[in-house]
C-alpha cells in the first residue's frame, strides 16, 4: 500500500460516493497544512512531478493550510510556466525562488502583536503579509481556467463544514455558493491557513445577494450569507481530501502534518491544555481522513498514492531510490508548524525529502517505469 509503516492501522470501511457514483477519470493531488514545513516540503513534490510529467496532467489541486499557500502560488505563477512537452520550464523561477524568499520572513508573531495593538483583526494582518510578500492584488479570478482547478479550502466556523474557494465559485453546501468571487487570493489563502486559537477566525463580508439562487441549503440566509467566519481549512481536513476524494478516480495526497507525540507534562493551564486536546483532535481527525484514503486504494475504488513528511523511504520497496535516512528526516518532521523564518539550508533539505518521498511514491505506486531521479534538486541532500 502506499503508506508508511505507522500509518498501517485498522482501515475504515469504504465511503461511497453518493448515490453509488463512481468517480470520474482524472488526477487530484492534496496538498496539506504544516505551516511552513509544508509550504516548503510540498515544492519539492511539485518539483519532482514536473520532472515526471504529472504537473501537467493534474486536473484539480486542492489544498489546505500551509499546502494552500505553495497552491495559491502555484495557481497565480502558472500561465507563467511556460509548458513544453508536459514539463514546466519555469517552475523554479516562478514559484519555487519565491516562496523560498517568503520562507524567510516570519509572519505569525508580527500578525498576532499588530491585531491585538492595531485596528483590523489578526487575519487582516497575515492576509496583508501574504499581500504584500506573495500575491499583490491578484483575486481568486487570477487563478487559471480548468484543468487545473485549483480549491483553497477553509472551515465555516458558523456551519462547522468545508468553505471552499475556487475560481468558478466558492460555496459551504450548508450555505450556498457565490459564482466567479473575487476574493483576494491573499484572503482565501489567509484562511485556509488561519491557525487556531491564535490566527482564527478570518471574516469575510458578502452581500447575500451576490449568492446563487437557493438549491436548498438549510442556511441559505442572513447572517451566514453576510458575515462569514472561516478558520484553517485543517480544522475540517488537513489533507485537503474532501473536495478531490469526491470527484476523481486517481488521487496523489502529500501529507506535511507534524505527529502527536506522548506528552508526560502536557501542561495544567487552560492555554496548554486547551492546545493539547486541540492537537488530539486534529491528529484523530487525519487518521481517520488516512484510514479513508488508505481503505478505498486497497478496494480498488481510488487509484495513487500518499506520502508523508514521517514516511521512512525504505518502506517504500523502491531499490534505486535516493538516500534520505530516517533520522534526518525524522529531524525534519519535528519542525514546528509556524510561519516563522526557515534558515535556507533547512529549506533545502525539506524540498529534497518532499522530491525524494514523492518520487518513491510515484514509483511504488502510480507508475513503476517512471525514470530515476538523478540528483537532488540541491547537493547538500535530507
Amino acid at each position: 500500500m502506499p503508506m508508511d509503516t505507522h500509518d498501517l492501522e485498522a482501515m475504515a470501511s469504504p465511503v461511497m460516493e453518493p448515490g453509488g457514483r463512481a468517480p470520474a477519470p482524472g488526477i487530484a493531488l492534496c496538498l496539506s497544512g504544516g505551516g511552513y514545513r509544508a509550504m516548503v516540503f510540498h515544492l519539492g513534490v511539485l518539483w519532482r512531478l514536473n520532472e515526471l510529467g504529472y504537473l501537467a496532467r493534474l486536473d484539480r489541486i486542492s489544498s489546505v493550510s500551509g499546502g494552500s499557500i505553495t497552491a495559491g502560488m502555484l495557481g497565480l505563477k502558472w500561465s507563467a510556466l511556460q509548458f513544453e512537452e508536459g514539463v514546466a520550464q519555469r517552475l523554479v523561477e516562478e514559484v519555487i525562488d519565491p516562496i523560498r524568499k517568503f520562507a524567510l520572513e516570519t509572519i505569525d508573531v508580527g500578525s498576532v502583536l499588530s491585531g491585538i495593538f492595531l485596528p483590523g483583526t489578526i487575519g487582516d494582518k497575515v492576509a496583508k503579509a501574504y499581500r504584500k510578500h506573495l500575491f499583490g492584488n491578484a483575486t481568486l479570478q487570477d487563478l487559471p481556467d480548468d484543468p487545473p482547478r485549483f480549491v483553497i479550502n477553509a472551515t465555516n466556523v458558523q456551519t462547522g463544514v468545508l468553505w471552499r474557494f475556487s475560481k468558478p465559485y466558492m460555496r459551504d453546501y450548508q450555505v450556498g455558493e457565490v459564482k466567479r468571487p473575487t476574493v483576494p487570493l491573499a484572503t482565501a489563502v489567509a484562511a485556509s491557513s488561519a491557525f487556531p486559537p491564535v490566527l482564527s477566525p478570518v471574516r469575510l463580508d458578502l452581500d447575500p445577494a451576490s449568492f446563487s439562487p437557493s438549491s436548498g441549503e438549510p442556511h441559505h440566509a442572513p447572517p451566514f450569507t453576510e458575515e462569514v467566519y472561516l478558520s484553517d481549512g485543517g480544522v475540517y481536513d488537513n489533507l485537503g481530501l474532501e473536495t478531490a476524494w469526491k470527484r476523481y478516480d486517481t488521487i496523489l495526497v502529500s501529507d506535511a502534518g507534524g505527529a502527536m507525540t506522548a506528552d508526560p507534562d502536557p501542561g495544567k493551564d487552560w492555554a496548554q491544555h486547551s492546545k493539547r486536546v486541540l492537537d488530539m483532535i486534529d491528529n484523530q481527525v487525519r487518521a481517520l481522513r488516512k484510514r479513508q484514503l488508505i481503505s478505498s486504494y486497497r478496494s480498488g475504488m481510488r487509484k495513487g498514492a500518499f506520502w508523508s513528511v514521517r514516511s521512512n523511504i525504505d518502506d517504500y520497496g523502491v531499490a534505486d531510490a535516493l538516500s534520505c535516512p530516517q533520522a534526518r528526516t525524522a529531524d525534519l518532521a519535528r519542525i514546528a508548524t509556524r510561519l516563522a523564518r526557515m534558515p535556507e539550508e533547512t529549506q533545502e533539505r525539506l524540498i529534497n525529502w518532499g522530491y525524494a518521498i514523492c518520487d518513491a511514491g510515484m514509483r511504488r505506486w502510480v507508475d513503476p517505469q517512471l525514470p530515476a531521479p538523478t540528483a537532488f534538486p540541491y547537493s547538500r541532500g535530507v
